[in-house]
């Protein structure tokens, strides 16, 4: 299996093309922020066919080369219908004005072909079956992707803003809820295998066994406490 990362626009916001191996079709996980040029690159090298876009959740440091990398492609993107109207309206997910003007290189809005995500779901794209996970608390359409160990490759889980190498997404902006999260953590991420890989929207990639060990809110959650026994503060990656 070939995934090809790298951290775009202002964000740092990870990208992911994952493709059975170079030369294949492939999916695209997240193009956000000034991510085209780098998509456009990756794909050149590996000599990749995309055949569609998936998105972890709807923030614009997630989603704003969306349109652009879809209409090159002629593929769809899917996301979950709770956050779909982040792509059109991004500053509704802020409660506040993030300065879209001054960022460069934005298209707000929807490409053509939209499909939405549910919970429990099997996405069959590029010869590969990706798990989908609703995983609330950032984002009320938060999810996360999960392809199933193969032969010598571990199970590799894109998280999106859910979990990063020692730390969880923030929870203080519109659709954000620190319970939600807690109990989206417990339900989605516990159950994974240790040997699991972990590739985060931010950040560096990191395994649920490190994670399960050192991440103090994943400790906090296994440990079963609620609000009530949060750990210290964190730092915390993404928007």
């Amino acid at each position: 299996m070939l995934i090809a990362g790298f951290p775009a626009g202002a964000w740092g916001t990870n990208c992911y093309l994952v493709a059975p191996a170079a030369g294949e079709e492939c999916v695209i996980i997240d193009p956000g922020h000034l991510a085209a040029q780098g998509v456009e690159e990756a794909l050149a090298k590996h000599r990749l066919k995309p055949v569609a876009v998936v998105l972890t959740h709807g923030h614009i440091d997630h989603v704003a080369s969306v349109v652009p990398v879809c209409g090159a492609h002629d593929v769809p993107a899917w996301i979950h219908p709770a956050d779909r109207y982040m792509m059109s309206d991004p500053e509704k997910a802020f409660g506040r004005s993030i300065g879209l003007r001054l960022m460069g290189e934005l298209t707000v809005g929807e490409p053509d072909d939209v499909k939405e995500l549910t919970d429990g779901a099997r996405l069959d794209l590029a010869g590969l079956e990706f798990s989908v996970a609703h995983a609330p608390g950032h984002t009320k359409g938060s999810v996360t992707f999960r392809l199933p160990e193969r032969a010598d490759i571990p199970s590799v889980f894109f998280a999106g803003d859910l979990l990063f190498a020692g730390s969880i997404g923030r929870t203080d902006l519109p659709g954000g809820d620190h319970a939600e999260i807690l109990e989206s953590l417990a339900r989605v991420v516990l159950p994974l295998d240790d040997s699991t890989v972990v590739l985060s929207g931010h950040g560096p990639q990191t395994s649920i066994g490190r994670e399960r060990a050192t991440n103090p809110f994943l400790r906090q959650v296994a440990a079963g406490l609620g609000d009530d026994g949060a750990p210290a503060p964190a730092p915390r990656r993404g928007m």
